[in-house]
């Protein structure tokens, strides 16, 4: 079994070629707006424990710019593309911003935000996790009950390039589907509103 090295957080923080990567990152970040290298950074600052300032900026640069382009998706009337590096940065930026809100007992907001990333992304299995996403909160599922009762963590795929979304759970996404229909037509009723304005 080959063991991995451990990152050795103090030579990094005087580690010039980590260092000069972390401020180029930075540069880049902002010359390209790029929501993909936003998180690259936000890794690289948390691995060499940057004060919480500094990673916050980051955090609100990643989320303000994710909302910018969802907005700029609406109208329009575009996809995410799954498939594609910043897309695929921003749809992950707006759904932990959903559970973020979801966790906060914000369950208005997060399940507007399930609601639109089910919209607005361009990935049917993700487009169903979403829907139960947002069924679960319309049922009035807490975050904790979500979590408990509904997710299956043990099936998480660590190499799934899609694994920041919760798309595993207890029971065939077809089926919660099925047991959460009444909240699933409401949510649909809600998004027809987005389909008419376009």
């Amino acid at each position: 079994m080959q063991q991995t090295p451990e990152i050795h957080v103090e030579e990094l923080k005087k580690d010039p070629e980590f260092l000069a990567n972390i401020k180029r990152l930075e540069e880049e970040c902002k010359e390209e707006q790029s929501i993909a290298k936003g998180y690259q950074l936000l890794d690289a600052q948390l691995i060499i424990e940057a004060p919480e300032e500094e990673i916050n900026e980051i955090f609100t640069f990643i989320v303000n710019n994710a909302f910018d382009r969802l907005a700029q998706k609406l109208s329009d009337g575009e996809k995410f593309n799954m498939t594609d590096e910043e897309d695929k940065a921003t749809a992950r930026a707006i759904y932990e911003h959903g559970i973020q809100r979801y966790s906060e007992n914000d369950k208005k907001g997060a399940k507007e935000i399930f609601l639109v990333l089910n919209y607005t992304i361009d990935h049917e299995e993700l487009q169903d996790a979403m829907m139960v996403h947002a069924a679960a909160v319309m049922a009035g599922n807490s975050f904790e009950d979500f979590i408990e009762n509904l997710v299956d963590v043990s099936a998480v795929d660590a190499n799934d390039p899609l694994a920041f979304f919760i798309q595993t759970f207890t029971q065939p996404t077809d089926i919660l589907l099925t047991m959460f229909a009444k909240q699933v037509k409401e949510g649909k009723e809600e998004l027809r509103v987005l389909d008419e304005s376009k």
